[in-house]
């Protein structure tokens, strides 16, 4: 792979570039214009009442969706700026250019922004749930005499069976967020590949390759088109795209450490028991790259020396800041050390792993999940998530199933329609053109996940509550 080709500037509606200024009245670069394209999204300002870990939290302190991607932004662009200079002081390629270092930074600003604008409502349970529900009710179903799962071919039925975030998030960029016309946000190729974190189909997951990119799907079978030209104009098919290993970083740097922080400010981990569980990790290594323990302990002291009220929560959150520091170093390191397999295709792990930080996001992942995640709060909050998708799933399938087929609908049914944006009807329209009537029921089913990603946590339940009756 070569960044001449990686760094594509091209959009589905013309639009080429270069990545370098193209108009003497807009000195913008292609990718700085993709970054005002996304944030003055609504699809981006949705963000803000999305799950990242505690649906509908009345703390203004708590991480959403929206300022998640905020920080994987930043990190993202930080680990670009520090990777591309190791790229032109080491001399890793000569055809790595300043120019191409900057448009490499903004890139990975943009795709922090949209890396997470495909989720559901509710978190990655939101997800699970909506799997869940395909995979109890396509079987169950019946489209003119005969189950929806026979009607199927059977890539669009993995497609359900496997619902992820990442590939509602292609298809919400360059199908469903109408701004000019069908092309969505019509964003550059080179951004739009790097949100591809898995090249592959559904029908192409398969976890026991050892390769990272295989373990989920990153495209539907409607969208498999865009995704053809887009890897085909930036030369990585079948890989990932290079800059999308430094955007995973940047998610699992941000996630993990924000995890850690919003739990102790819910009061879910203490400093002592955190403290407890980065010495457990370090007695098992005889001289950490990193001393956890120990830096927290500096923390905490300093804080009692300055006589702060809580030095416990001093101690917590300024370990994290130096934490995210030495993992930014850490991925800055690993991409710079496999640099050539990873140019070549043939890197198969994230940038963490066999390093230190990658042991460390293990143990503070396996915290967040024993005292967080599997709490008895964030499991009734599931619970009443898991209702409210439920009613919602049945709903809409039930009032499409007909849609656009000549069969009378029902009034209710008529009413529940109306409810779906229009920019999401339009793009139903706008790809059933000439199809199959399989095919135009797989782009039905579509069209209801597509309004479902498309709720904000409030809206969800809103909906439920006004259909349901309840005021």
């Amino acid at each position: 792979m070569k960044w001449n080709t990686l760094l594509c500037a091209k959009r589905m509606r013309g639009g080429y570039g270069t990545g370098s200024a193209g108009k003497a009245a807009d000195l913008r670069s292609e990718f700085e214009k993709d970054y005002h394209r996304i944030i003055g999204s609504a699809s981006f300002r949705r963000l803000q009442d999305k799950t990242q870990v505690f649906p509908l939290d009345k703390s203004d302190f708590i991480r959403t969706r929206l300022t998640h991607s905020l920080e994987v932004s930043s990190f993202g662009k930080s680990l670009g700026q520090n990777i591309g200079q190791n790229i032109l002081t080491d001399g890793l390629d000569s055809d790595f250019t300043p120019q191409m270092k900057e448009d490499l930074c903004h890139i990975l600003q943009c795709a922090g922004l949209i890396h997470d604008i495909g989720n559901p409502p509710f978190g990655h349970f939101g997800e699970m749930a909506i799997r869940e529900w395909f995979k109890q009710n396509l079987s169950q179903i019946y489209f003119y005499e005969k189950p929806l799962v026979q009607w199927l071919e059977p890539q669009m039925k993995e497609d359900f069976y496997h619902f992820e975030g990442n590939a509602q998030a292609l298809r919400l960029v360059t199908k469903l967020h109408y701004l000019v016309d069908e092309n969505g946000m019509n964003l550059t190729y080179a951004l739009l590949n790097t949100i591809v974190k898995y090249p592959v189909p559904s029908t192409g997951i398969n976890k026991k390759t050892g390769n990272c990119k295989d373990k989920k799907m990153g495209y539907y079978y409607a969208d498999r088109a865009v995704f053809e030209e887009i890897t085909r104009e930036t030369g990585t098919f079948p890989n990932r795209h290079p800059l999308t290993y430094i955007l995973e970083a940047a998610d699992d740097l941000a996630y993990t450490t924000a995890d850690i922080e919003d739990a102790f400010v819910k009061g879910y981990i203490s400093y002592y028991l955190l403290e407890e569980e980065l010495g457990k990790l370090e007695a098992k290594f005889e001289h950490p790259e990193f001393p956890a323990q120990e830096k927290l302990r500096i923390y905490y002291r300093r804080g009692v020396e300055k006589g702060l009220w809580n030095p416990q929560s001093y101690a917590v959150k300024n370990w994290i800041v130096r934490l995210q520091g030495y993992l930014i170093s850490c991925a800055t390191s690993s991409f710079t050390l496999h640099y050539e397999a990873i140019m070549n295709g043939e890197y198969k792990e994230d940038l963490f792993a066999g390093t230190y930080g990658g042991v460390l996001i293990d143990m503070l992942g396996d915290l967040a999940y024993e005292k967080v995640f599997c709490s008895n709060d964030i499991y009734k909050m599931e619970i009443a998530e898991g209702v409210i998708l439920d009613f919602l799933m049945n709903k809409l399938v039930k009032a499409v199933l007909y849609y656009d087929t000549g069969r009378d609908l029902t009034s209710t049914d008529i009413r529940v329609i109306s409810f779906i944006s229009d920019n999401y009807l339009n793009a139903y329209r706008h790809q059933a053109k000439g199809k199959s009537e399989a095919e135009k029921l797989y782009l039905r089913l579509l069209l209801v996940t597509d309004y479902v990603c498309g709720m904000t946590d409030s809206y969800a339940k809103r909906l439920y509550q006004e259909l349901k009756g309840i005021i």
